[in-house]
């Protein structure tokens, strides 16, 4: 998982994240991702960063709307809420982004993959 830790959500921050994926990967690797339809993932500026970038090397599924159940991001935040971020106090901003990527440090440790799949023709 890869994570950076914002003051803001804008669409600059959005893309310097785009930017730390790109660095993280091969070049050859398609990087996709599951976003939701935050403005900061269909801005003026996301797009032309996507669209400068090579065909094929990154490819984005939005979930629809109301849909948070479908995004993996959602469940594991509540994850993280639920076994790190309860009863907790901190100092300061900087402790509680210390503590957050400590997190993120140790799933890293033991990663689980996921296969998302959606098919909104399946659904019950």
């Amino acid at each position: 998982m890869h994570a950076r830790v914002e003051e803001r959500h804008r669409s600059r921050e959005f893309v310097n994240f785009l930017k730390l994926l790109d660095a993280a990967h091969p070049a050859e690797n398609a990087i996709k991702l599951i976003v939701d339809n935050h403005s900061a993932h269909v801005s003026k500026e996301t797009r032309a960063w996507l669209e400068a970038q090579p065909e094929g090397r990154f490819s984005m599924v939005f979930t629809p709307k109301h849909g948070s159940w479908l995004n993996l991001v959602e469940g594991f935040f509540s994850k993280m809420a639920r076994s790190l971020l309860r009863h907790i106090r901190v100092a300061s901003k900087t402790e509680l982004k210390s503590r957050i990527l400590a997190y993120l440090d140790d799933v890293n440790g033991e990663p689980v993959i996921h296969t998302w799949t959606y098919k909104i023709g399946e659904a019950a």
